[in-house]
């Protein structure tokens, strides 16, 4: 019903859009620079990097730029006709961005350029998973022939962010092929970082002493975990819109902090942390610190002013773990 909705407002969209001229996609279309659209933050930084000096040559869109959580965020009739018109959307293709299927389809620009990054990673792509102690975002209407619901936090792992960068540059040269060159020499810098880095993630995870995380919150970790052998339990998977744990659940990790003897709880960026400290406050010694992993979701424009990319918080989110599992 909400699709039928939204590609109703669409069509009325555009369709004002082409009485009243679309000043505003008119005004970035008229400046001679090609349009990107990127939905979340990760593609937007893999754009400027691969970009390179040609950044100024484009115009390049990030949608969630104040902070907007993706799994709530909905574009506005601006966006859409922003989408309708532009040279490359980048988008994830999920659940969380279902609306992107009226956008494409609606587009103005039949032209128009798409990557959709969980069609391009292919089978890399993992399936929501439900943890022992862990609620279930979709218990109460939970239908096991429904089809399987993908995680979509897929930038959290260094080796999808490489194919991913490679598919986003392939685009790019196709828009703009007379600086192909330049592009392709950007994109082998870039992901010569990115490898640095996984090398990076490998050898310290690989010689600390836990290897198990406990997150008193969402846990949209499960690509990098897997990455380097690592185990968690957690109060809710990456999908969930909860907030608030049941008894049973923060009984659970608090009675698995006891097991595993750890001293740390997780929780993501944003949190409250209070379900963290219900956590800590079950278990025997009530003395756990609390630290935050960083999921890279909701990177505002200010934050990106003053020099966050998202290699600096991949690397920062190394340093965390690094110390909270030693």
């Amino acid at each position: 019903m909400f699709r039928k909705v939204f590609s109703l407002a669409l069509c009325c969209s555009l369709a004002l859009c082409s009485f009243t001229g679309c000043s505003s996609a008119s005004a970035e279309k008229d400046d001679g620079k090609k349009h990107i659209i990127c939905t979340v933050f990760p593609e937007y930084d893999w754009v400027r990097e691969i970009l390179g000096e040609h950044t100024k040559d484009f115009n390049i869109t990030y949608l969630l730029a104040n902070g907007s959580d993706m799994h709530s965020y909905q574009p506005t009739i601006d966006d859409m006709v922003k989408i309708s018109s532009c040279d490359l959307f980048i988008y994830i293709g999920g659940e969380s961005d279902e609306w992107t299927k009226d956008a494409v389809s609606e587009a103005k620009n039949k032209d128009m350029k798409t990557v959709n990054l969980l069609e391009s990673l292919g089978n890399s792509v993992k399936e929501e998973e439900i943890k022992e102690g862990m609620q279930d975002c979709d218990e109460e209407n939970h239908d096991h022939d429904e089809e399987a619901e993908y995680d979509e936090h897929i930038w959290l792992s260094l080796g999808n962010a490489e194919k991913l960068c490679n598919v986003i540059a392939d685009e790019i040269c196709s828009v703009d092929p007379e600086n192909a060159h330049d592009y392709r020499n950007n994109l082998k810098s870039y992901t010569d970082e990115l490898k640095i880095l996984d090398n990076e993630y490998s050898t310290v995870l690989s010689s600390v002493k836990e290897k198990t995380l406990v997150f008193g919150d969402r846990f949209p970790f499960r690509y990098l975990v897997d990455d380097y052998g690592l185990d968690y339990y957690a109060a809710f998977s990456g999908c969930s819109a909860e907030t608030e744990a049941s008894f049973e659940t923060i009984t659970f990790l608090a009675d698995k902090i006891n097991e595993l003897n750890t001293d740390t709880v997780f929780t993501i960026e944003g949190s409250d942390a209070s379900i963290a400290e219900a956590i800590i406050s079950g278990t025997e010694s009530q003395n756990q610190k609390i630290v935050t992993l960083d999921s890279i979701q909701s990177v505002t424009s200010e934050q990106i002013k003053n020099g966050t990319t998202y290699i600096s918080i991949m690397k920062s989110n190394l340093d965390v773990l690094k110390e909270a599992l030693n």
